[in-house]
């Protein structure tokens, strides 16, 4: 989930911290789940109150809360939903109890107050401010999870964790901030803002990750909202990721999250409509990068049957990337569409392993209908332009159709790097656009005439190039398309099922039999 220099380096922190998390493995292996649905809302039960001027003697109603809600908690019973109200708590919260269905045990901000769970001088240890593990049918809501930090080596510093097969959990509208590994990156710098990890043989299904924010975070080579191991089914969706280092929001296989191959992956996933922004690893007091931003702001890492649409993914080091660091673990069944790429440091969206690393790379994937504006600030690790869309090792049977790629002058609209295992590709049908002059590079060779880039990389027949898409305000980064647009109308209709049924607005995304290039449609 990282560049080139430093990936063996968190592979060995990641089965360091499976020694800390994992058990209960076996070998039996799992049914893959349907497409993820979130859990039934919660039904009214009992209610329970807490507050930071409290009492864990009272009767924890409203006219006499309890004080802590680590206590509140253990008499909450499945249905029962407990009112915190706003202040501060300093104390770690773990879940002692399970729901059941259609009665979930709930913990949530009193009405218009805010309730903060705050780490400022508590024991900084592997245990997260937040914990749910080997529950089910859980609802946390509205809370600030906040100064959770440290400076030792050895610890994975995090918000809320949810594991252990906990499923039908839902994490919502919460704010995730200042959650600080800070130490050396040679010692191994892990943290996140929220972590989701599948380390047992019973799958974590039913995940809900949804409008929270998350902020401020020194994750290292670690994620701001991580997806690993054995989830089998989850949606995130409206969240908002910022100001971060490393990775906004990964789904990932092959990093010692579960003993069980078969297992270490997630799968069966949906990240939509989240906001993914200045995430950057040169930043910080410690970086996680010192020679460039490589930072992706939406990963798929080794993971199946993820579908990434609708989101805005802007100012970060790289846009969206379904590639693979781990031999054995290929980026497969995945699509990409109706997404909003621009302004990032370096690519817009990655296919592939990790130049001169990885094997497993990225296999019948779809990238389509995304709009990619003005990526590239700064050159590659290399000293290379990655390009708008970059296609490195092992990318097999994938298919890059509908884009509206809109490269900045000088810059490289596609880059495909030499390789040796990949195969089978195609690209086609996409809107090729720059105010100067961009190139496409195909393994060795670069064009700059467009009859010579098709035929020199045998495809994209039915693409063009050099036609303004006739975005509303690309100064203001409005990139809906006009209605005399050459995108209008000019896409190929794959299926509902790969293009999706609404575009980046929610509009409907196949009219007539017919559908634009790029993330938005034309109503």
């Amino acid at each position: 989930m990282i560049h080139e220099t430093i990936l063996m380096t968190k592979k060995i922190f990641y089965t360091s911290l499976v020694l800390l998390l994992c058990f209960n493995q076996s070998a039996c292996a799992k049914k893959a789940s349907s497409d993820p649905e979130p859990p039934a809302p919660p039904k009214t039960g009992a209610t329970l109150y807490v507050s930071p001027s409290g009492n864990d003697s009272s009767k924890g109603t409203k006219e006499a809360p309890f004080r802590t809600i680590g206590f509140a908690l253990t008499k909450a019973n499945a249905g029962d939903t407990v009112w915190a109200r706003g202040g501060t708590y300093h104390e770690k919260i773990r879940f002692p109890k399970s729901g059941r269905l259609d009665k979930f045990i709930t913990l949530k901000a009193f009405p218009d107050e805010n309730p903060i769970i705050d780490g400022t001088g508590l024991v900084i240890s592997n245990e997260a401010l937040v914990t749910i593990s080997q529950v089910n049918y859980i609802r946390f809501e509205g809370f600030e999870v906040s100064n959770y930090k440290s400076s030792v080596p050895g610890i994975d510093v995090n918000g809320i964790v949810l594991n252990s097969g906990s499923s039908n959990i839902q994490v919502v509208n919460n704010k995730v901030h200042h959650i600080e590994s800070n130490v050396t990156p040679e010692n191994g710098r892990s943290g996140h803002g929220i972590l989701v990890l599948g380390n047992t043989d019973v799958p974590m299904r039913n995940i809900l990750i949804e409008g929270n924010e998350i902020h401020d975070c020194n994750t290292g080579y670690s994620e701001n909202l991580t997806i690993n191991g054995y989830v089998d089914g989850f949606i995130i969706r409206g969240n908002k990721v910022y100001n971060g280092e490393n990775i906004g929001i990964v789904a990932a296989g092959g990093y010692a999250a579960n003993t069980v191959p078969a297992y270490n992956y997630a799968r069966n996933g949906l990240i939509t409509e989240n906001e993914v922004f200045a995430i950057d690893g040169t930043t910080g007091p410690i970086p996680a990068y010192a020679e460039f931003n490589g930072a992706i702001g939406i990963y798929v890492d080794g993971a199946q049957r993820i579908t990434v649409e609708r989101n805005k993914v802007y100012n970060s080091g790289r846009g969206i990337g379904i590639v693979s660091e781990t031999d054995g673990f290929p980026t497969q069944d995945c699509i990409v569409r109706n997404n909003l790429v621009y302004n990032n440091a370096l690519t817009g969206i990655y296919l592939g392993g990790y130049v001169n690393y990885t094997g497993a790379g990225t296999r019948n994937c779809y990238v389509v209908n995304n709009t990619l504006y003005q990526n590239n600030l700064t050159n590659g690790y290399f000293g290379e332009i990655e390009g708008e869309i970059r296609l490195t090792e092992n990318c097999i049977d994938n298919v890059i159709q509908n884009n509206i790629i809109y490269a900045r002058a000088n810059s490289v609209f596609v880059h495909k790097y030499p390789d040796t295992g990949g195969s089978g590709n195609r690209i086609d049908n996409n809107l090729y656009y720059s105010d100067g002059t961009a190139q496409w590079i195909w393994e060795d060779n670069t064009f700059s005439d467009f009859d010579d880039w098709k035929a020199g990389m045998d495809g994209d027949a039915s693409s063009t190039n050099g036609l303004d898409p006739l975005f509303m305000n690309k100064a203001n980064y409005n990139l809906h398309i006009e209605a005399s647009s050459p995108a209008k109308n000019t896409g190929a209709v794959i299926s509902a099922d790969i293009n999706g049924t609404v575009d980046k607005d929610g509009n409907p995304r196949i009219i007539s039999d017919k559908i634009d290039k790029g993330a938005y449609q034309l109503q």
